[in-house]
């Protein structure tokens, strides 16, 4: 009875151990697990943040765009009108708003050169590039260098070019994300 009563008690402590050794491996596992689990998380997450804040950001470009087009109509029609004194003053009126709603297309374009990708930054930058013309056609006139309706008004076409590029180049990020 000795024999088995040792017997007994060692297969005892080998199972025990064994259970204390497959409960070890088994926390560790589960600890190794959790913690993949939770960067994974952690990881998705942050791409969503960066996913809706750099739509954000070109959406807000796009509007700010619009909003910098409507006024150029409005500049254009005024460049249009005969020469007055009256004329000057709504030109100089509208060279002021044009300076404001500059300096928004100017921060919504830095906000995505700041959040990328590169090729969505370099065509907002180029987009906030083909405001330039309207402004130096504009100055021209009202400085009665040169008739700047006509260069105002060709200046559209690569301004809106410069928008639909800059659509394209943000759907390509947004999709790639």
């Amino acid at each position: 009875m000795g024999d088995s009563t040792v017997w007994t008690l060692a297969i005892a402590a080998m199972t025990g151990g064994t259970a204390v050794l497959a409960s070890w491996v088994t926390g560790r596992g589960s600890t190794q697990a959790a913690r993949i689990q939770a960067e994974t998380a952690a990881r998705s997450q942050r791409a969503e943040r960066l996913r809706e804040s750099r739509r954000t950001a070109y959406l807000d470009l796009i509007e700010q765009t619009h909003h910098i087009g409507e006024l150029f109509w409005e500049i254009s029609a005024a460049l249009r009108l005969p020469g007055s004194p009256d004329r000057t003053a709504a030109l100089g009126e509208l060279r002021e708003r044009e300076v404001a709603e500059y300096a928004k297309i100017r921060r919504c374009a830095r906000v995505v050169d700041l959040e990328g990708p590169p090729a969505a930054a370099a065509a907002a930058l180029a987009l906030q590039r083909a405001t330039r013309p309207f402004y130096a056609a504009m100055t021209a006139d009202l400085s009665d260098e040169a008739d700047g309706r006509h260069d105002f008004d060709a200046a559209f076409r690569p301004f809106w070019a410069a928008l639909e590029d800059f659509v394209e180049a943000a759907r390509a990020a947004h999709q790639q994300e």
